[in-house]
């Protein structure tokens, strides 16, 4: 077991998943709060686009969502051939996916939240003479703190378990871009079963303790 957990094989996955994490966490946390506060405004053409391309990773097959965007960022793509970078079959396009595959189980809940206590406290610090942004920032914010750490921690699991869009984008490529959800799949490709495992097991202790960490937030 020992030598499965420290083969290069086990821990390059591991860090690379770990990369993609924190950076795809932080950029969930405020992009999430944003779009949700952006969508609790008055319907219009805007928002009705913004919430379809929230919601499709939900109700889409996370592979052919992956394909439209192989489509859309490849080099010979409308959007990639404008980036300044390239986003298939890199680290950008791991992050991108997890973003994605995650941003629905932030956007959604904190909407919900906002929604349900938004309008009074926003009347009320209106008549405190509060802005807009005051508003946000100094009293929403605080009142749906919980329900924004609980929707970003399952964004987070979701992500970290995403398959089907980080191989159209990440490639799977071996010491590149193949994060931990990958590799257990080559494992089982190759019939490294034992090493799978293994994999499974870092995979079911990250998530245990989000998930953990989110029932002990419920709690309180």
């Amino acid at each position: 077991m020992t030598e499965l957990l420290t083969d290069p094989r086990t821990l390059g996955p591991l860090i690379l998943s770990l990369k993609v994490l924190a950076l795809s966490g932080g950029i969930l946390l405020p992009l999430g709060v944003l779009l949700a506060y952006f969508l609790c405004g008055r319907p219009c053409a805007a928002r009705s686009a913004v919430d379809f391309l929230v919601t499709v990773p939900l109700v889409f097959p996370p592979i052919a969502t992956g394909f439209i965007l192989l489509m859309l960022l490849g080099r010979n793509g409308p959007l990639g051939r404008v980036l300044p970078i390239d986003v298939v079959f890199s680290f950008p396009g791991l992050v991108l996916a997890s973003v994605i595959a995650g941003l629905p189980l932030m956007v959604k809940p904190v909407e919900a939240a906002l929604r349900s206590q938004g309008k009074r406290l926003s009347e009320v610090a209106a008549v405190l003479g509060k802005t807009q942004w005051q508003t946000f920032v100094l009293v929403l914010l605080p009142a749906i703190r919980r329900p924004v750490l609980s929707s970003w921690l399952l964004a987070l699991c979701r992500s970290m378990g995403e398959v089907g869009i980080t191989l159209m984008l990440g490639g799977n490529i071996i010491g590149k871009t193949n994060t931990l959800s990958l590799e257990i799949y080559n494992c089982v490709f190759t019939g490294e079963l034992d090493r799978a495992m293994v994999l499974c097991a870092i995979i079911a202790t990250l998530s245990g303790t989000m998930l953990f960490t989110l029932k002990r937030m419920s709690a309180i």
